[in-house]
């Protein structure tokens, strides 16, 4: 059988052959380190064998499956330990999670602490060490109910009814067996580090009317240091936690009244999105973008006309009805954006037509997937549509993820990957728009811009959006946290649907693709990213008070307050701590507030008309006239903003 790899080379191999003997014909240290294997786009056992012709990805730690298989796999290595501990527990489900596991478990009349955690992670590495291999095998349904019945396990019977007999899967490690469909890492050798980490409640099926289980979350490692280092960030990442940040600096709040995922964005919150609008227009604007403004609520017939309701109902907040009409909070600006594209009514000559706005969404979020400025329920989004031609279509893709490298620059995001997201030929005409050879061919366009810009990507199945392929940016902060910031979508569908045409240079009306595009997310996810990855310490540019007039006494409060004005002049934000406190005390707060400039006022700064410079962090740093002070902070805000010009 031929087997493809990533580069397009092809070898060939003995029907049957599996991706980890593949991996040991390499080479023995590669093998060593796959966990799984992804076979024609599907994610399989590194040991399950290949039985004809296929095209190969071998995936390493370093790869989102790899560790997602990894934390799958030891998701039964917990089960293992916990059934040795508490004989007849009983198993819901055991997912990876994008930082680890969980599984949700019935221990009847047990209980169990993070006391207990030692004991079962001191189990998990003995079982481990064991280097049981995990092994596939399919059963007839038949036979998977009288196991579980044996088992007197309500919860895998349950899931059993659910499935078609011939897709039936059990996997063994050990003295555990467990239903279900893989894909697990060759053996229990792969796992050297374990930490559990918390205990939570769970409904079965997510119904408030079953029995509430117990959740136990863990994470594993191939390396124990790579474990160290990962407690070392999380304890970081509790010091930047944006929701206590965000609190201590006066950004945002949330309010009982106003209701939950509802920010209030304070003066101090409202200056970082004012910064970011004013950054992201100037750009838009030197890229040929144009700006609309959109109603936050439309009639029912628009969202039926562009799909979103079959597809995205759950995500959006019920209807009003008046006028013998139903009206929904925007969920989404394209829609509206496909109405002006029509009534602008363009020709060849004048696209791409790239339509931009910071429209203001709704999105019906569960009470329990709320979480501070991540998930919310409003947001503003930095969006716009581009409509372009075939043709056009590799150049203003392209433009589009060179705008997110100019970004990640600015805000010293050094890592990244474009998460590559296509359709699965099984759920077209469910999940996604029924048109196999528009998927294709659009896939391809997205694929062809990402390997000749040679940008980062790794392509991921079946998380497409309805209507295209979508890449979804993801970032690590300065301490090494992943985040999702922002996606870039491609619209081969709905403008169809809208009746979007343009005059091609035959004359002949022609419709355009659609760009989606939202370089720097939304405001809520994006500034709870900045405040964790600043850690609060805004760069000059956006820093809510980029000065703090320390006068060291009273009589120094009206020349403070004439040099304040005079930095107002300059566009230059700031505040005068005209308490009646030492010196000392006003110097620490505004280091608390990170402020990320100081200027000390007394007799001397007075009388020659000069400042004392403090500069966040790092002290004293000399005495300036205003004008030079004035001129160090500008200085400082090109450097950052317009990097490729110094």
């Amino acid at each position: 059988m031929k087997i493809t790899f990533p580069d397009k080379n092809v070898r060939e191999y003995p029907e049957g052959t599996t991706a980890l003997e593949i991996a040991k014909s390499i080479s023995e240290g590669l093998a060593r380190n796959v966990l799984s294997a992804k076979i024609n786009g599907e994610v399989w056992d590194a040991t399950r064998p290949i039985l004809k012709d296929a095209a190969i990805e071998l995936l390493t730690w370093d790869t989102t499956e790899g560790k997602s298989t990894m934390w799958h796999s030891s998701a039964h290595l917990m089960a293992e330990a916990l059934e040795f501990f508490y004989p007849g527990v009983k198993f819901g489900i055991g997912p990876p999670v994008d930082h680890g596991f969980y599984y949700d478990v019935d221990l009847g009349d047990n209980t169990i602490s993070s006391e207990d955690f030692k004991k079962i992670e001191d189990k998990m590495l003995e079982l481990a060490r064991k280097s049981n291999k995990y092994i596939r095998k399919e059963v007839p349904k038949k036979e998977a109910i009288e196991f579980f019945t044996e088992k007197n396990d309500q919860y895998k019977l349950d899931l059993l009814q659910d499935l078609e007999d011939g897709t039936i899967t059990f996997y063994q490690q050990g003295n555990f067996t467990d239903l279900c469909r893989g894909p697990h890492i060759p053996d229990t050798g792969f796992i050297k580090a374990i930490k559990l980490m918390n205990i939570a409640g769970a409904y079965w099926r997510g119904d408030e009317k079953n029995k509430q289980l117990t959740r136990i979350y863990g994470i594993t490692f191939p390396k124990k240091s790579q474990l160290d280092e990962y407690l070392v960030m999380l304890e970081e990442a509790k010091k930047r936690d944006h929701r206590k940040i965000g609190k201590e600096l006066e950004i945002f709040t949330f309010d009982d009244d106003v209701g939950p995922g509802l920010p209030l964005w304070l003066p101090n919150g409202a200056v970082l999105i004012e910064e970011l609008e004013r950054l992201a227009k100037k750009t838009e604007q030197a890229a040929g973008y144009v700006r609309v403004r959109t109603p936050h609520i439309a009639k029912e017939s628009m969202y039926l006309t562009s799909g979103h309701l079959p597809y995205y109902k759950e995500s959006m907040f019920p209807p009003m009805e008046f006028d013998g009409e139903k009206y929904y909070l925007k969920a989404m600006n394209c829609p509206h954006h496909h109405k002006i594209f029509k009534e602008l009514n363009p020709s060849y000559k004048d696209l791409p037509v790239r339509l931009a706005e910071y429209g203001t969404c709704y999105r019906y979020e569960q009470s329990g997937e709320l979480f501070g400025l991540m998930r919310v329920r409003q947001l503003q989004m930095n969006d716009a549509h581009i409509y372009c031609t075939r043709e056009q279509f590799a150049d203003e893709f392209r433009a589009v993820n060179d705008m997110y490298l100019k970004y990640f620059k600015i805000f010293g995001i050094d890592k990244y990957v474009m998460r590559f997201s296509t359709h699965d030929p099984k759920k077209l005409g469910k999940k996604y728009v029924d048109n196999s050879e528009l998927w294709l061919q659009t896939e391809d366009m997205v694929r062809n811009v990402l390997i000749d810009s040679n940008i980062p990507y790794v392509e991921v199945p079946d998380e497409g959006a309805f209507y295209g392929p979508k890449i979804d940016v993801q970032v690590w902060s300065a301490i090494g946290r992943e985040f999702t910031l922002a996606t870039n979508q491609v619209d081969f569908a709905i403008p169809a649907r809208f009746g979007l045409t343009f005059r091609n240079a035959k004359n002949e009306l022609e419709t355009p693709i659609c760009i989606h595009r939202a370089p720097l997310g939304t405001h809520e996810r994006f500034i709870g990213f900045l405040i964790e990855h600043f850690a609060g310490n805004f760069p000059i540019w956006m820093a809510p008070k980029q000065v703090a007039i320390l006068p060291i006494s009273e009589k120094y409060n009206e020349f403070s307050k004439k040099l304040l004005q005079l930095l107002i002049n300059s566009d230059i934000r700031g505040l005068v701590d005209d308490r009646d406190e030492k010196i000392g005390k006003k110097i620490r707060d505004a280091e608390l507030k990170k402020i990320p400039y100081m200027l000390i006022i007394g007799e001397k700064e007075q009388a020659e008309n000069k400042v004392s410079v403090r500069k966040h962090g790092s002290g004293d740093i000399g005495t300036l006239s205003l004008k030079e002070f004035t001129e160090l902070i500008q200085k400082e805000i090109d450097t950052i903003l317009n990097p490729s010009n110094n």
